[in-house]
């Protein structure tokens, strides 16, 4: 060819790199690696794609390039890597004209760059490569693809290989989708990384997952396929139970198919220590994220082992000694039909005193008020959102003098109450009263937890400015045992009439920074959508109070996961990480 008439542009002699075996040049600023090796010319991008290691301080040898760095090895002619924690390598064409060495310094893409980083993400979710999916991420975020292709792509491969279903890794993805627009610009990135890393993570080791199929007949009812998917969990058939929900997903309105699933993760109490109903309902916002038609059957099947495989709290002695609360629920839920028709046309008004009332110790009374509220005309909505504020207090009064690990009870509690209330947004289902009930229980058994409560900031002025007020609760989030002090801090920021939004960014900051596990991960999102649902300010303030406790008692962490996202970060940036800085 002519190279005078191309794209190539001439970069070093043929003779002084047949005599230097190897030159960097540049081309618009980047450097580039030339090899002459087994008498051929080569050029590659100089920069490791691992994390940016010069390459031409490489080794040369049978046709592959070597990294004196972490030893990735790549293919020399085309750049393929023997190494997926790399990452194939950009070569450029080159050509020789009259002695001299000319390389087309733009070459034609073998894939679009989003298609490139998308399928370096499954690649980092298969192998569970943090770097890998650190750098597909934040690529994505840059072509514009930085939510939906991430959750998709994680989605798919959680569905798949993860024989178990729908656990804490999908649940962790959908919380951070679910964040998403709550946080700041670059913690959109981590927030999509830590769920992608946590799918990966849980999917790591798991045999596949084999889905099943839809039935033929597509004509059957809501009703009937509603009683035979309660059927089959009830006596633990997931496969049977799988089908029926399929068929129920490919022939019934999202509404008719909450109604179902909602009914059976509610015909046992509080199953998987409110794990099941958690989760089930972060499948169904999933699957609303990436498109109900496309998504629905991977997500809501994948579901299906955490009601035939769940502990159900009537067989456990706390639920029955000394006090039969169980029981208590079960009588409560053999009146549901006749306490909703005696609300009908009915509209209920939360008394002033009934969230305290959900937080007594008498049991009995706590399901009374329940069945009075449901006679007088609560919906499920409102009788979800009050156990909700209940739990929410749980978590706030949290009483330090408790074992560290008593944290996660009342979390627990609190997230299925919020997950409760969410389900009623999905569904009118008579059965999620059920959870109502089965939530309260939980508030009345975390009681002791609260004792003594924990002391809460009551409104008061403050002379600082919002923005020290923040980066205050940053520094707090720095050392360990500022649970107090971080409810006083969030307090304060309301009572410095501070931007709502830019609070919630900010926990996101001290939340995404960290190597947060699962139930602080969940802490926020949960907090943040109690924040959203409520119209008071001062139930604003409770939410966000109860979550920054909860966080600061979790924290600070070594921060790995930070560390792996900056490294990421600076490498997209075309910054040297072997330098010093």
């Amino acid at each position: 060819m002519a190279v005078e008439d191309s794209e190539y542009v001439q970069v070093a002699s043929l003779s002084e790199l047949e005599d230097e075996g190897r030159q960097v040049v540049s081309s618009d600023g980047r450097p580039i690696a030339l090899f002459h090796h087994e008498g051929e010319v080569y050029a590659v991008d100089n920069r490791c794609p691992h994390m940016g290691f010069p390459l031409t301080r490489g080794t040369v040898e049978d046709g592959i390039l070597t990294c004196h760095w972490h030893h990735a090895r790549f293919e020399l002619e085309e750049g393929d890597t023997f190494d997926l924690f790399a990452d194939d390598v950009q070569t450029f064409p080159t050509e020789i004209d009259d002695g001299e060495v000319y390389l087309d310094p733009d070459p034609e893409p073998d894939v679009p760059p989003a298609t490139r980083f998308r399928n370096r993400l499954a690649d980092g979710l298969e192998e569970d490569i943090s770097l890998v999916m650190a750098k597909s991420v934040i690529g994505l975020d840059e072509e514009g693809e930085g939510f939906y292709t991430p959750l998709e792509t994680a989605v798919n491969f959680g569905t798949r290989y993860r024989a178990m279903g729908w656990g804490r890794g999908l649940t962790t993805l959908g919380c951070m989708a679910n964040l998403y627009d709550h946080v700041g610009g670059r913690d959109k990135r981590r927030a999509m990384f830590t769920g992608v890393r946590e799918v990966a993570d849980d999917s790591a080791g798991e045999p596949p997952r084999f889905q099943q199929y839809a039935f033929d007949n597509q004509e059957l009812s809501k009703e009937r396929l509603k009683s035979w998917f309660r059927d089959t969990c009830e006596v633990r058939d997931a496969d049977g139970a799988e089908r029926c929900l399929l068929t129920a997903i490919d022939s019934l309105p999202p509404k008719d198919v909450a109604e179902i699933v909602f009914s059976a993760a509610t015909d046992h109490r509080y199953m998987n220590a409110g794990h099941t109903l958690d989760f089930i309902n972060t499948a169904f916002e999933t699957a609303q994220h990436l498109g109900w038609e496309e998504h629905a059957d991977a997500a809501l099947a994948s579901t299906v082992a955490q009601i035939t495989d769940a502990t159900r709290s009537e067989e456990l002695s706390s639920w029955r000694q000394p006090v039969d609360i169980a029981g208590l629920c079960a009588d409560a839920n053999d009146l549901l039909s006749d306490l909703v028709a005696a609300g009908e046309g009915k509209e209920w008004e939360r008394p002033e005193d009934f969230v305290e009332t959900l937080l007594d110790d008498d049991a009995e009374a706590i399901v009374d008020a329940l069945t009075d509220a449901i006679k007088a005309g609560a919906t499920t909505t409102q009788l979800a959102d009050a156990v909700a504020r209940a739990a929410t207090r749980r978590v706030l009064w949290f009483a330090t003098n408790n074992e560290f690990t008593d944290w996660n009870t009342v979390h627990h509690t609190f997230t299925y109450a919020n997950a409760v209330h969410r389900a009623t947004e999905k569904t009118d289902a008579t059965e999620l009263y059920r959870a109502c009930f089965d939530g309260a229980m939980s508030v009345y058994l975390d009681r002791f937890l609260n004792s003594p409560r924990a002391p809460v900031p009551d409104p008061d002025e403050t002379d600082r400015t919002p923005a020290d007020v923040r980066a205050d609760l940053l520094d707090a989030f720095d050392e360990q045992g500022n649970t107090n002090r971080a409810a006083t801090l969030v307090s304060e920021h309301f009572d410095a009439d501070g931007d709502p939004d830019d609070l919630k960014r900010t926990l996101g900051r001290g939340l995404l920074r960290e190597d947060a596990d699962f139930h602080t991960l969940q802490s926020l999102t949960a907090a943040i959508e109690r924040f959203e649902a409520v119209g008071e300010k001062s139930e604003q303030r409770t939410a966000l109070m109860a979550t920054a406790r909860y966080m600061a008692a979790h924290f600070p962490t070594r921060r790995a996961a930070e560390q792996t996202f900056s490294i990421a970060t600076r490498l997209h940036r075309g910054e040297r990480l072997h330098e010093v800085k």
